[in-house]
């Protein structure tokens, strides 16, 4: 399975930036993979986006996703529903001391069939795209 975590901290309260997070529109400001992303149905729990990405050799690869969680201000869950990986996601947010926000990104993939033989790309994907956590501050603005 791959499994990869990051942790951040953003100089934001606590409900603005599980809002930024829990609003997928925002993707394209953070992960620099998103090409285009809009609701399709829902919201909270059962939201569904589609979404765009670059994936291998530059080819388009969609990565639409549906929430499975929402305890905000605290905890967003997601699992992708199309594309060739379908992993599952959490961010957990944390109110620090000074009014900012702890922010780790949880994402999980267990290949399946000839995605098995893929296994060290697919890890380094996923390492990729939970590292764009980095990006969450300063697409915030801070």
């Amino acid at each position: 399975m791959a499994h990869a975590q990051q942790v951040v901290t953003v100089p934001h309260p606590i409900g603005e930036v599980f809002a930024f997070l829990a609003d997928g529109t925002n993707n394209p400001k953070w992960r620099p993979e998103v090409t285009s992303i809009r609701l399709v149905s829902g919201s909270e729990v059962g939201a569904q986006c589609a979404q765009s990405m670059k994936g291998p050799g530059g080819r388009t690869i969609q990565g639409d996703y549906r929430l499975t969680r929402w305890e905000a201000p605290t905890r967003l869950d997601f699992m992708v529903t199309a594309g060739p990986a379908r992993p599952v996601g959490s961010f957990e947010l944390r109110e620090l001391p000074d009014g900012s926000t702890e922010v780790t990104f949880t994402l999980d993939l267990k290949p399946r069939g000839m995605m098995v033989l893929m296994t060290p790309m697919i890890n380094k994907q996923v390492d990729t795209e939970v590292g764009n956590l980095r990006n969450l501050p300063a697409a915030m603005g801070g």
